[in-house]
């Protein structure tokens, strides 16, 4: 598809779901651009939830389409609420769809992450606090997640 003139390409791209556009940035620096083209964003949003939609959320400032999209989708999914998210295996505290924090990742948990030097007592406290903390967010993070889902197959 490299070879193919980039106005076909995003003809192409706006046959595509949201997802899979963002898959495509993985492929290549030409998809990379294409697909991170606003006016294929501002498209797909257009399309999902109406002309008046778009109107009322266009992007002020520095966001893009993509990410009005990104954060449309997401309230969608959890709500306008606080939530503690999983995607993949990274967790995230959103508010209105907004990413708030970064959490951690289920890989973070796994070991001491490659230390060797001896710890003292307090480290040795300190990190196990952590890691306790570490898997309660996961937990609610997880439980939250096995509610959306229960909430979709309801529906």
């Amino acid at each position: 598809m490299d070879w193919l003139p980039g106005e076909l390409c995003l003809k192409i791209f706006q046959l595509l779901d949201h997802q899979s556009l963002a898959s495509a940035p993985q492929v290549c620096r030409k998809w990379r651009a294409l697909t991170s083209d606003d006016e294929l964003w501002r498209k797909l949003f257009s399309d999902r939830w109406g002309p008046d939609a778009a109107a009322f959320y266009a992007p002020e400032g520095s966001k893009s389409w993509k990410d009005v999209f990104v954060v449309q989708d997401r309230c969608d999914r959890y709500g306008l609420g606080v939530r503690i998210i999983r995607e993949g295996k990274d967790y995230y505290l959103i508010y209105q769809g907004e990413i708030q924090r970064y959490l951690g990742s289920r890989q973070d948990t796994d070991g001491d992450g490659g230390k060797d030097a001896p710890r003292q007592e307090q480290d040795a406290e300190d990190d196990e606090q952590r890691q306790i903390s570490n898997r309660i967010l996961f937990f609610l993070g997880d439980l939250e997640a096995a509610c959306a889902d229960a909430k979709r197959v309801k529906a």
